[in-house]
């Protein structure tokens, strides 16, 4: 696999599971059946709309595999002994598969007038902020210390970093 310039960053830790995708995405067919749209649905939500016209429920799946939405579709052999003259519709199989970033769920698919519509909802997390403690090593078992600067009475031109005065507590 070779390295994203974007994913070198020193600041970048635990992306590399993007880069992984990243580099499944581009490997992927580019075979454009069936033609799929994707919509914006509001505010969180996706719906994804193949072309599957001639596709029965039975001869469709929708699954989830890894964060990838994978739909196939596989259509029964057709009676033996039909002769066509002309063949135009496809009654070929396929596989679509879109990878899907986390927090995006699956609610549903529908087969309406030979479109398959899978609904998908992306949900927000909630912010979350955390404070981490910092603990001295073992070595450093000396106890804290506190600097405190005080200024020469009748010095009041001076700072108390310019006097020269210290008490260590």
């Amino acid at each position: 696999m070779s390295r994203i310039a974007s994913f070198n960053s020193p600041l970048l830790l635990g992306f590399d599971h993007f880069e992984r995708v990243l580099d499944r995405i581009s490997k992927t067919s580019g075979e454009g059946y069936p033609p799929y749209n994707i919509e914006q649905i509001g505010e969180s939500g996706i719906r994804i709309t193949l072309a599957v016209a001639g596709f029965s429920m039975d001869d469709l799946s929708v699954s989830l595999e890894d964060n990838q939405l994978v739909i196939r579709g596989r259509q029964v052999e057709e009676e033996e002994g039909r002769i066509f003259i002309h063949r135009g519709i496809a009654a070929r199989q396929f596989q679509r598969a879109f990878v899907l970033a986390e927090g995006i769920e699956v609610r549903g698919a529908t087969l309406d007038n030979g479109l398959l519509h899978v609904d998908l909802v992306r949900q927000v997390p909630e912010p979350r902020v955390r404070s981490i403690p910092i603990q001295g090593s073992a070595r450093d078992e000396a106890p804290n210390r506190t600097i405190t600067v005080e200024a020469e009475k009748g010095g009041a031109d001076r700072s108390p970093a310019q006097s020269g005065h210290r008490r260590e507590t």
